[in-house]
């Protein structure tokens, strides 16, 4: 048995010791949290930290690949898979009502969330190979999970939406990823299959393959195809879902019903016989059968997407592109997508490839918003079934005031007009003043850069 920093010998696990003398386990706490700080900070190892730690972390009988900044948190359960269900809401609020205190379970709980902490922030500043990008995504799914939500959940991935906040962190957590991807020597890692597979798509890695896009060929140009895929059809299987869950439309009561027997309504025919009662035969004579409406709405909801592509937008371009590719894919649901800088190109019939949009694209360059208006407006059919989503920073300069004016004149007709910041998958945004303002007062504000906010408006209009 080791001691702790005081020179005391640990103390029995149980309630608080007496107040007398220093408290050995904030002791071992401290001694766990600046050891964390040190390697944050510093990276390098300090070694009477190292080996307090290390003592502690012996002590209250957990193993020692906690403090191995090198081992995943997967390994660690994988090895000792009782402490799984430790790492599940780790880090949320303790609802004790009654004010308790277990210091034992205090330290083991800092062991813990030291490892996931370690693992997540401390990434170096070197190369990163598949397998260590691979790795950051486990653990940081892990501290996703620590803080009450699901693996991707803060990072704008496959199960974001779940209302999972912390503070901000999110954006903290898809910039960390987004660095690491850039440290990657990707061209080569997409060359090889066996490295490719070990990639696990995200926002933050396809950002990064389509700014590459013009120097891959040949066998990593299929496997960043292949990533994309992966990508697009994970998210949309989990906005199928959503969607099934949502209404389907209003009942439309001037068809009437189907007489079959499936659509009985069994308590409306017997409440509405009940006159007919027979108490002498204990029988009930039924004048009339009593069908319920099942027939709705299938009027088609037109979708148009109209996205800057200008320098300030790349981030944008890739998520929309995304995102309209996953509406296409639904029922009743007709998609166009518009792209511009100084010019517009219409990209609706390559809308289900979103590889394919990217390729046919430029991005950078300036922006002329009445263009893009110019070709958008004639697609308007039926202005009450039509969304227009238009992503964009708004820094139109001279040409605001005539945007604005289209812009006007499209909500006013009757469409459903949603003005979206720069969408990143961190979900930080940048948006022009002077249109936000302007937003506001015509009842259309700006919606929140995260493209998981633009999924549940466009949800809550086109079901």
């Amino acid at each position: 048995m080791s001691e702790d920093l005081t020179g005391q010998p640990p103390a029995p696990a149980g309630p608080d010791p007496s107040p007398t003398g220093p408290d050995p386990y904030d002791n071992r706490r401290q001694v766990l949290y600046w050891r964390l700080l040190a390697r944050l900070f510093d990276g390098e190892e300090q070694p009477a930290l190292e080996s307090a730690s290390l003592g502690v972390v012996e002590d209250i009988g957990l193993p020692s690949a906690l403090l191995d900044p090198g081992t995943s948190v997967d390994s660690v359960v994988q090895r000792h898979p009782e402490l799984a269900d430790e790492f599940d809401g780790l880090m949320t609020p303790d609802d004790d009502a009654a004010g308790s205190r277990d210091r034992a379970a205090e330290v083991r709980r800092a062991a813990l969330v030291s490892k996931v902490l370690l693992n997540v922030f401390a990434t170096g500043s070197s190369t990163v190979t598949a397998e260590q990008l691979a790795r950051w995504q486990s653990d940081a799914g892990w501290l996703e999970r620590a803080l009450g939500g699901p693996p991707g959940g803060l990072r704008g991935g496959r199960a974001a939406g779940a209302g999972l906040d912390a503070g901000g962190l999110g954006p903290e957590l898809a910039g960390i990823e987004a660095d690491l991807v850039g440290r990657m020597r990707l061209r080569e890692v997409l060359a090889d299959p066996a490295l490719a597979a070990r990639l696990t798509p995200s926002m933050s890695l396809i950002e990064q393959l389509l700014r590459d896009k013009g120097n891959l060929s040949g066998v990593a140009l299929a496997n960043a195809k292949s990533l994309i895929r992966r990508y697009v059809d994970e998210v949309a299987e989990v906005l199928r879902t959503q969607v099934e869950k949502a209404t389907v439309g209003e009942l439309d009561r001037s068809v009437p019903p189907k007489r079959v027997f499936r659509n009985l309504d069994l308590d409306r025919t017997i409440w509405k016989n009940l006159t007919n009662w027979s108490p002498e035969e204990e029988r009930l004579y039924v004048d009339r059968l009593y069908y319920r409406h099942t027939v709705r709405r299938t009027t088609p909801q037109r979708l148009i997407v109209v996205v800057d592509q200008s320098g300030s937008m790349v981030d944008s371009m890739v998520n929309c592109t995304v995102l309209a590719s996953i509406f296409a894919g639904l029922p009743k649901v007709d998609v166009h997508l518009i792209a511009y800088d100084t010019r517009s190109i219409d990209l609706t019939p390559w809308v289900h490839d979103p590889f394919d949009v990217l390729l046919r694209t430029n991005l950078g360059g300036g922006n002329d918003g009445p263009v893009a208006m110019a070709m958008a407006r004639p697609k308007i059919a039926e202005p009450k079934n039509t969304v227009m989503v238009w992503i964009s920073d708004f820094y139109e300069f001279d040409r605001s005031q005539p945007l604005f004016e289209g812009i006007e004149a499209v909500h006013r007709s009757g469409v459903k007009f949603i003005p979206v910041g720069s969408v990143t998958s961190s979900g930080r945004q940048e948006v022009n003043p002077w249109f936000r303002e302007r937003f506001k007062a015509l009842g259309t504000p700006v919606v929140s850069g995260h493209v998981n906010k633009l999924v549940h408006e466009l949800k809550t209009f086109l079901t």
